[in-house]
């Protein structure tokens, strides 16, 4: 997401408290973040960074309509920028409002040096809804806008957006084959060999997983969201694999005060939805619940994630293994209502249809 590149702009300035809020918005820090930022504009109430900065934190405090105004404050000031741009698009898209949407791209039509970043987040949003063919081509100009650009690290951290998103939804061959061309391109930064172990673990290649796991522990061994959100969450799903979902549940505890981070695998809660598989495979029902009800109480954050629009689907499970019938259809429509005209081929979508229609 675009929130990930602005936040290596972040880490490189010199203001001390700037910094700060940096390090508590990444660790999901949300309400402290807001805190330094307002502190932060009033030494600098023309940085059009920071407005950015505060709209996306109120954004990820489901605090829309603050959002908005924050945005709307900037232009205030005859302040712009392609991240207030970006923001507004995402807020357009949590609120279903598609010509707000269309707005947006139209801003961005003929700005070759940020499309392949807002590319890559109209992607996310095609995906969420089930259109994975819009999606991947999406995904495949953001990847040559960047190699065109010369920004290869972008290239292959989108493909490997798109090699989690085919991972999650069940298209195991195309997870794999993306992210092995991302693996063959350039060496993968922190987020790109992240989001490519966890799409390789979801896939079933656990090997391949395991040495991108090893790469990134010996290249950041003091990266708290490295050490503490990307590996466990990586090992969990393998221990998935292999069918040991206590082991999984266990390595992710220490993820915990860390799974709402924005800066690590996508924004998109990953710590919390494996652990929710997992207690579905030890058959936790109401604790399973439990990790994908937390992934839908953070819409602001998780809005565009596959893990949001599964979310969904995994809830129903979990009501259908405690027995709750009426829960479970309600979860399985708000899934189906959600990918209404998603690409009928998707493994995952024709799982759902056939749970569903076994509970009429």
């Amino acid at each position: 997401m675009l929130r990930n590149a602005l936040a290596v702009q972040w880490k490189q300035r010199t203001c001390k408290r700037e910094f700060c809020l940096f390090r508590t918005s990444s660790k999901g820090q949300y309400e402290q973040a807001l805190e330094l930022n307002r502190e932060a504009m009033q030494q600098s109430p023309n940085d059009v960074v920071g407005y950015f900065d505060l709209s996306w934190n109120l954004t990820a405090l489901n605090k829309f309509q603050e959002s908005r105004r924050a945005v709307q404050d900037a232009f205030d000031r005859k302040l712009d920028g392609e991240v207030l741009h970006s923001n507004l698009y995402y807020l357009s898209f949590l609120s279903g409002d598609t010509r707000g949407m269309a707005e947006q791209v139209a801003w961005f039509e003929g700005k070759p040096e940020v499309i392949p970043d807002f590319l890559s987040l109209e992607s996310s949003a095609e995906g969420h809804s089930g259109h994975l063919r819009k999606s991947r081509e999406l995904n495949r100009w953001a990847v040559d806008s960047a190699e065109h650009a010369g920004r290869m690290e972008n290239s292959s951290s989108f493909l490997m957006d798109g090699a989690l998103r085919e991972a999650a939804y069940g298209n195991l061959p195309e997870a794999r084959q993306a992210a092995t061309l991302a693996l063959s391109q350039v060496p993968l930064g922190q987020n790109a060999g992240a989001k490519g172990a966890l799409a390789l673990a979801l896939s079933g290649d656990t090997t391949q997983a395991q040495s991108i796991m090893q790469g990134l522990a010996r290249r950041f061994p003091q990266n708290t969201l490295v050490q503490s959100v990307v590996l466990p969450t990586v090992q969990a799903q393998i221990e998935l694999v292999r069918k040991n979902p206590e082991r999984s549940i266990e390595l992710l505890r220490t993820a915990g005060p860390y799974e709402l981070t924005n800066a690590s695998l996508k924004g998109c809660m990953y710590p919390a939805y494996v652990r929710g598989e997992a207690h579905l495979v030890a058959k936790q029902a109401a604790a399973a619940a439990a990790e994908f009800q937390k992934i839908l109480d953070h819409k602001g954050l998780v809005g565009a994630c596959e893990t949001d629009a599964l979310a969904h689907l995994q809830l129903a499970r979990a009501y259908a293994m405690q027995g709750d019938t009426a829960k479970a259809k309600a979860a399985y429509q708000d899934f189906l209502t959600l990918w209404k005209d998603a690409d009928p081929d998707i493994p995952i979508f024709k799982q759902a249809k056939a749970e569903y229609a076994k509970l009429q």
